[in-house]
């Protein structure tokens, strides 16, 4: 079994100084670790680097030096099984098609922008949306989530942080 760390919506250094260590050492032991998007600044994948190697996508709140150094979107491949990675936009409202829009063939879209933790099939796809672990703007609650990988079957899990 394979362990993905997922991230979103970090916001850093905007709400928060650096990320939660309680988040760093739980992320121990990924051998991934995933961020969708509004890092804010490079400085959230070097922290991640230091667990695990971190793959990386822009979102809305992004500055410019984030939004050249990172794409829209990714696919990663791991164990049989292709994850989309986006931020996500737009009103909450129908985000869900909107993120699996860009991808083909994938088995998961990990997903950020709302803030609010979300592990949900639709149809053939597992949509995950981690939540943030720093900024309770639109959520009650600190999270994060983790990927069981597996001779291609995935298992998602929320973990929160309070």
């Amino acid at each position: 079994m394979r362990k993905i760390g997922v991230v979103s919506d970090t916001h850093i250094p905007k709400v928060a100084p650096s990320l939660p260590a309680r988040l760093l050492r739980e992320l121990e032991g990924c051998e991934l670790i995933l961020h969708a998007g509004d890092l804010v600044d490079l400085m959230v994948v070097e922290e991640l680097e230091r667990v695990a190697p971190t793959v990386a996508v822009r979102g809305n709140m992004d500055g410019p030096e984030v939004a050249r150094s990172l794409p829209d979107t990714r696919v990663i491949a791991m164990e049989g099984v292709r994850i989309g990675l986006i931020h996500g936009g737009g009103a909450p409202l129908g985000i869900e098609k909107r993120v699996m829009a860009p991808f083909s063939d994938v088995g998961v879209v990990v997903y950020g922008h709302t803030h609010q933790p979300k592990v949900e099939r639709k149809g053939r796809v597992l949509l995950v949306n981690p939540g943030t672990p720093t900024d309770l703007r639109f959520s009650s609650r600190l999270s994060y989530a983790v990927l069981e990988v597996e001779e291609g079957k995935v298992r998602a899990e929320i973990r929160y942080l309070d």
